[in-house]
């Protein structure tokens, strides 16, 4: 099963939809408009605009995507709404708490026959509802129990004879099931729809690794199934195995693959700080975009370094003297305070200030 997850896609990681137990089954959907066949790299951008269409519809109120999956004519399997969460596509609420709904990219002109990928892609979605979602053994068509031409006849025809997969067999069981819990580290929280830069650094960490074979665009800056099945992949490469290999970080394994346990504490990057306290200056020159300045200005500003006016994220002339002065302070003398930061002089300043130093 060829499954990519909200976040991957470019939805937030968790569906604002109502929570739901269990449901009698599925019923299979078409897109009902025209719809062009497509490379299989356009096809994740499309699963975007559905998701906008039906946010931008008033009159239907969507809180999401209307679908718990959707299937391109290329066999992958988009989570929607997703397992457990209540569909808004079959119609009613009654309806769309009895069913979960997954979606063709099919069109009612242009595309509308499905291809074998795609038949054995609502196959897989299928089996993943049930495994995921407990999801009952009825797989009927949006028509059945609603008035409506979806999901078109062709797509009709299959569910009709009982959604057979092509080829027969029931096929792959689906993605790996994977760990959608998170644990926090050092004030910074990891695991399924965790947020921000750290989460980049450990997908970064992992793919330097060799360990980012399920990421289909990079890491990201929210941690999807993809970061979980690659984390656990790193897990047994230090010799875990069953749950101390699930994918979520632990200090040890995280330790070991960053070099050093992140904090919720800022993070300044000294090769980078570096860069921008010998560009900055000159008026005429390009300067360097980088965040970890006012992070550093901030510190010389506490230290009464520095006047508040001249911390605004550039290393200019004003922010060159006054580190010139904390090196003194430090210290240091001549040549060795010229106001361009050293590993000590920025991890003293961090320890007083507040924030970490990496290279």
């Amino acid at each position: 099963m060829d499954f990519v997850s909200r976040s991957e896609w470019g939805a937030p990681a968790t569906s604002p939809a109502a929570y739901l137990a269990s449901t009698r089954g599925v019923k299979v959907h078409y897109l009902g408009t025209a719809y062009a066949s497509r490379a299989h790299d356009r096809c994740a951008a499309y699963v975007r605009q559905v998701r906008d269409a039906h946010l931008a519809n008033t009159s239907e109120n969507y809180v999401d995507v209307a679908y718990n999956l959707l299937v391109c004519e290329h066999g992958t399997v988009y989570e929607g709404r997703g397992a457990h969460r209540r569909c808004g596509a079959n119609g009613s609420a009654d309806l769309n708490r009895a069913h979960y709904a997954v979606c063709a990219l099919l069109g009612s002109s242009g595309l509308t026959e499905p291809s074998d990928a795609m038949l054995r892609g609502l196959r897989d979605a299928v089996a993943y509802l049930r495994r995921e979602g407990d999801a009952g053994d009825e797989v009927l068509g949006h028509r059945d129990g609603h008035p409506t031409s979806c999901p078109g006849d062709p797509l009709y025809r299959w569910v009709r004879a009982g959604a057979p997969r092509p080829g027969g067999g029931e096929g792959e069981p689906g993605p790996p099931p994977v760990a959608r819990y998170q644990t926090t580290i050092n004030g910074l929280v990891y695991g399924y729809g965790a947020r921000g830069d750290h989460v980049t650094e450990v997908g970064r960490a992992l793919v330097e690794r060799g360990h980012g074979e399920h990421y289909r665009v990079g890491p990201g800056p929210v941690w999807s199934d993809a970061d979980t099945l690659n984390y656990a992949s790193w897990q047994r490469s230090l010799g875990y195995t069953g749950g101390d290999a699930d994918g979520v970080p632990g200090e040890v394994s995280l330790r070991r693959l960053l070099g050093r346990l992140p904090s919720g504490r800022p993070v300044v990057d000294l090769s980078r700080l570096v860069a921008a306290a010998r560009q900055d200056p000159p008026s005429s020159g390009t300067r360097v975009s980088y965040g970890g300045v006012r992070v550093v200005e901030d510190a010389l500003v506490a230290e009464g370094l520095l006047d508040r006016r001249y911390a605004d994220g550039h290393f200019g002339t004003a922010t060159v003297r006054a580190y010139a002065a904390w090196q003194r302070r430090c210290g240091y003398t001549g040549a060795a305070a010229d106001g361009v930061p050293g590993r000590d002089s920025l991890t003293r300043l961090g320890r007083a200030r507040g924030f970490d130093v990496t290279s």
